[in-house]
């Protein structure tokens, strides 16, 4: 008999010698299933909120947004995985739904001031300046010396059209940061719109010395002109501001950086100067700016 045709014979005297004593069939054997615990959850879910902090360094929200809420569903008791979440629904522009993570990080660790300030700032970015100055004051209770956030209810304060209380707010801010130039720009604005440009002007010179940007750059050019300087220094200086951010060429995107009446006015004389008609063309050419949604 061929050697083949012994094994056949004997595996099939051995199937039936199986079958015969009850074998278990492979159909009756429990795959195993490994679950991970509870601890091995959090710390993946840590793992994936980290990764998605870091899509957000890149730039990359939406993707972000997708790996945070993939966290929060493995570990929905850390407020942190929470904050990112809603960062990354805030930067995609998702407002309601970064408003409903924020609300459950805060429920989760209510002591904790930056979800104040930021549920603060969401407001401000929905236009609700109302609600975000108790928001921020109660963060304030727990961080007195938070100067980013004196400086966002500054911001509200000016939506709110009280000048005083903003003033305030931002000396606050550069009190606690004195090189905090963006706040100590903001008491110029507001001063300035009170009436009192010769301290708006020395305040936006103390700008420049820190950070030559394009906001107090037009500003301090706008109101120089107005109090009759008709040299070629605030032509040059908004000729430059021009050059750096086009979009300060418009009312409109004046009015969204909090520029009041005043200065929006003294910036179109300005800017209305058959000197500037060139660098005034260019910038309109050049301008992006389009209305925050």
């Amino acid at each position: 008999m061929p050697i083949n045709r012994i094994r056949e014979r004997f595996l099939a005297a051995l199937l039936s010698i199986a079958a015969l004593a009850g074998a278990p069939s492979a159909q009756a054997i429990t795959p195993y299933v490994y679950v991970p615990s509870s601890e091995e959850l959090k710390r993946s879910a840590l793992g994936i909120g980290r990764t998605a902090a870091q899509l957000l360094q890149m730039g990359q929200p939406e993707q972000s947004a997708k790996l945070a809420a993939l966290a929060v569903r493995l570990d929905p008791q850390d407020e942190r995985l929470w904050s990112i979440l809603a960062e990354a629904q805030l930067r995609s522009n998702d407002l309601e739904k970064a408003g409903q993570s924020l609300a459950r990080a805060k429920e989760l660790n209510p002591d904790k001031a930056g979800l104040w300030f930021a549920q603060g700032a969401l407001a401000l970015r929905d236009e609700r300046p109302e609600e975000a100055v108790p928001l921020i004051q109660r963060g304030l209770e727990l961080d007195p010396k938070n100067p980013a956030a004196y400086f966002d209810l500054g911001n509200a304060r000016i939506m709110m059209d009280d000048l005083s209380s903003a003033l305030d707010s931002f000396e606050q801010a550069t009190t606690l940061k004195p090189d905090f130039w963006e706040a100590l720009n903001n008491q110029a604005l507001v001063l300035y719109e009170m009436g009192n440009s010769d301290e708006a002007i020395r305040r936006w010179r103390a700008v420049l010395r820190i950070e030559e940007n394009a906001e107090p750059l037009l500003a301090l050019a706008a109101a120089l002109h107005q109090q009759g300087d008709d040299s070629e220094v605030p032509l040059k200086m908004a000729r430059e501001a021009l050059n750096k951010e086009p979009n300060y060429v418009l009312t409109p995107h004046q009015t969204e950086q909090l520029w009041g009446f005043k200065i929006r006015q003294a910036a179109a004389e300005l800017l209305a100067s058959p000197e500037m008609a060139s660098s005034v063309e260019r910038a309109q050419a050049n301008a992006t700016w389009k209305k925050r949604q």
